[in-house]
């Protein structure tokens, strides 16, 4: 019994391992993550904002490949705090139970998850902590998971995906331009060439390739240096976190690239036909060249704009 009372107040990495099946998982844990929100029922809590602590633990099947210390592979931290936040944005709630089982299923959408467990408390309403746990398999809400992962694919941001020229990255107005690409309402996402230089020339087909794309990711680097709000990111992980946290992030081409299945067709150095490839692979909103010639696009809406010219129509609010 001392045992039983002692877990029922435990963290909840200790009820995931003393509840644990025959087949080995592994945990991803958040720790004492406080928040200030308005929540509850009861009228003296409406128009007050109150601290709740949440504790958060994740089984997620082991991972049998190589993880080469890549963050795509594995379920990460960032997810769990995106779904905590992404609830609290939601709406106002009563109830800490609503709560918990919404975070718990949003968690449960990634498909690495397998369990989760979530305890929420409030950490102002006494002199303790009250609070709620509840834990949730992925089998028990599947049926749900299903109608949920139909609407979070809508909520999914869709990136402005803008090209710069060369010309375009070194021409005096290109703080002005992220100025105005910031003060609309899409995520954006910058995507360059190959740099002035040309690359190393290896004489071979795919060295060239993996060449080229360094090269483009130096060009990357060079475009990051020209404005500090400007982020070189490299993987989809990162891309989403920075669409959701309105970071201007500038494409590393190489690992999505090299990861893809289903990668561009032809040459990496036809760096127009790669942001065409890669604003499809973005689902973008919008996609826009400046200083470059408009390649063909096939489905994906684009246009090109000159130095010079105002980037977007005239009332455009989008």
């Amino acid at each position: 019994m001392a045992s039983e009372i002692r877990l029922a107040f435990a963290h909840p990495s200790e009820r995931a391992i003393a509840t644990a099946g025959d087949a080995p998982r592994d945990r991803i844990s958040l720790r004492d993550h406080i928040v200030e929100v308005e929540i509850g029922a009861f009228q003296a809590e409406r128009g007050t904002k109150q601290r709740i602590q949440f504790n958060v633990v994740v089984e997620v099947a082991p991972f049998t490949g190589a993880l080469d210390d890549d963050v795509d592979r594995i379920l990460s931290y960032d997810r769990v705090t995106e779904a905590i936040a992404f609830e609290l944005a939601a709406e106002r709630l009563n109830l800490l139970e609503t709560l918990a089982e919404r975070v718990a299923e949003r968690i449960l959408l990634e498909p690495q998850a397998l369990r989760a467990f979530v305890r929420i408390e409030k950490l102002d309403r006494g002199p303790g902590a009250l609070g709620v746990e509840i834990v949730r398999a992925r089998a028990d809400v599947a049926a749900h998971l299903n109608a949920l992962a139909e609407e979070t694919a809508s909520e999914r941001p869709r990136p402005r995906v803008v090209y710069l020229s060369n010309d375009a990255i070194d021409h005096p107005d290109l703080g002005q331009w992220i100025d105005a690409l910031l003060a609309r309402r899409a995520p954006v996402v910058l995507c360059c060439g190959l740099p002035p230089e040309a690359p190393l020339d290896t004489g071979h087909r795919m060295t060239q390739r993996r060449v080229d794309l360094l090269a483009i990711e130096q060009n990357a680097w060079r475009l990051a240096s020209r404005d500090a709000r400007c982020k070189v990111v490299a993987t989809r992980t990162e891309l989403d976190w920075g669409m959701r946290n309105g970071q201007t992030c500038v494409w590393a081409p190489s690992k999505i690239v090299l990861d893809s299945t289903d990668g561009p067709m032809g040459a990496v150095r036809d760096s127009a036909a790669l942001t065409t490839w890669f604003a499809a692979e973005m689902e973008a909103s919008d996609l826009l060249f400046i200083g470059a010639t408009l390649p063909d696009l096939q489905d994906t809406a684009g246009r090109a704009v000159a130095p010079g010219q105002p980037l977007f129509p005239q009332g455009d609010q989008g």
